[in-house]
């Protein structure tokens, strides 16, 4: 959530930047509300001190000789009056404090100064490409052709259990899928510092609008049926951030780098607006697998955390040798909470395309704000907003995409990535073709 305070300040500026994202914020309907706000506060001071000074000239009258019951009765008709008009007061400011924060719940997050303008991914900016596309020297398959043409991967029947954009694999491929979680989670806790996390799967409201995916974002969300109002995680983003929620952390526990978390969790995405889009295989799925990044840190930490966190995710790109580009988000492209995103786009051969495998995102203390994620400062001695980043690393059913299209041989088995052979059995080859 945006600061009020720094909104107040120059509620221009904010719509200026907000326009940037294809926003549109109402500076003026913001800027009533708040005056609404500061006057019905005014308002209930006011009376306070009314009733205050009515009640104490029950005192003076029985002073001058006036028995109590009537003073009492004298001044008690006042007081009524004040009291109603203190509680109409007090409800208008209430009313418009509801607005102003369901204003501000609905306002997604000021942009980085170096994001670029645009309106959609075509704006999106290549910054940096590692490795050249894959040539293969014969016609490329997909991954859905490879893993029905290997038997471990079948549709139809995930489709039978449950519905259209679930998958079921078999043997190796169900292996070399497990052998992706472990490398990253691996790599991650033992080379960059990670502190494996375990989390829920189901979280509730709170936990939803801490990370900004609620109140806007409802129906891209699997809601439970039942007396708890759970909802399944959309990504590990959401109880891993919320781990700060309502906490104050010692300036000590953040260390020289901060907090860095990974996780292993299913993810859980209704895809709203994408019908029609990536119908085949599993690129776009209502369930899927990642290993999440997340980090808290103090706030001028935060740019440069985001550098460091896009390299740990491409990190397992490159040791899996897979060809793949980097891109900073365009204003029109970026997430909701997010000020600054990169994406990491992998390289397919049988798309014949650059495919999204990561998106690493600072939020600032947009997050921090919503869920009251703190620190304190040892200068200070007070709490203060702390900035969270996070990112996928790696989004693990997309990188088996990768691997199988980058990795397949002419008959149609797939050769095993180098890193992922002690993970695999010492296996070099995952099957021939059924």
């Amino acid at each position: 959530m945006l600061d009020i305070k720094a909104v107040r300040k120059d509620p221009v500026a904010v719509a200026d930047n907000l326009a940037r994202r294809g926003f549109s914020f109402d500076a003026t309907e913001f800027e009533a509300l708040d005056a609404r706000r500061k006057q019905a506060d005014v308002a209930a001071q006011t009376l306070q001190a009314e009733r205050k000074s009515a009640s104490k000239k029950i005192g003076e009258l029985i002073a001058g000789g006036m028995t109590v019951d009537d003073a009492k009765a004298q001044v008690n008709e006042t007081l009524e009056k004040i009291a109603s008009e203190i509680d109409a007061a007090t409800a208008e400011a209430q009313a418009v404090q509801v607005a102003l924060e369901a204003l501000l719940l609905g306002t997604p997050n000021l942009l980085a100064d170096d994001v670029p303008a645009g309106d959609s991914e075509e704006d999106n900016i290549e910054v940096a490409r590692w490795g050249e596309p894959t040539k293969l020297g014969f016609d490329a398959l997909d991954h859905v052709d490879l893993g029905e043409g290997l038997g471990q991967l079948d549709a139809a029947t995930a489709g039978k259990i449950t519905g259209a954009r679930f998958t079921v694999m078999y043997g190796e491929l169900a292996r070399l899928h497990r052998a992706l979680t472990q490398f990253m989670l691996n790599t991650h806790t033992s080379e960059y510092g990670y502190s494996e996390i375990y989390v829920p799967y189901m979280v509730n409201r709170d936990s939803l609008r801490g990370t900004g995916q609620l109140p806007k974002f409802e129906e891209d969300l699997f809601k439970l049926v039942g007396d708890q109002e759970y909802y399944l995680i959309p990504t590990a983003e959401v109880p891993v951030t919320n781990v700060g929620r309502d906490r104050i952390f010692d300036d000590k526990e953040l260390g020289e780098q901060g907090l860095r978390y990974a996780c292993h969790t299913p993810c859980f995405r209704s895809e709203a607006g994408s019908y029609g889009r990536d119908t085949r295989g599993m690129i776009r799925q209502h369930q899927f697998e990642k290993v999440e990044l997340v980090h808290f840190v103090r706030p001028e930490a935060s740019d440069a955390a985001l550098e460091t966190l896009t390299g740990h995710a491409e990190a397992i790109l490159q040791a899996l040798e897979l060809p793949y580009r980097k891109v900073i988000l365009c204003g029109g492209d970026i997430g909701f909470s997010a000020r600054k995103t990169y994406d990491l786009e992998v390289w397919l051969p049988g798309q014949a395309a650059y495919r999204e495998i990561s998106s690493c995102s600072n939020f600032g203390d947009y997050q921090a704000r919503r869920m009251q994620a703190r620190w304190r400062n040892p200068e200070t001695g007070k709490p203060e907003l702390l900035h969270t980043l996070n990112g996928s690393g790696l989004a693990v059913g997309r990188t088996l995409v990768a691997v199988l299209e980058n990795y397949q041989q002419a008959d149609g088995s797939v050769r095993v990535p180098d890193v992922l052979k002690p993970y695999m059995g010492g296996a070099d080859v995952l099957g021939k073709p059924a």
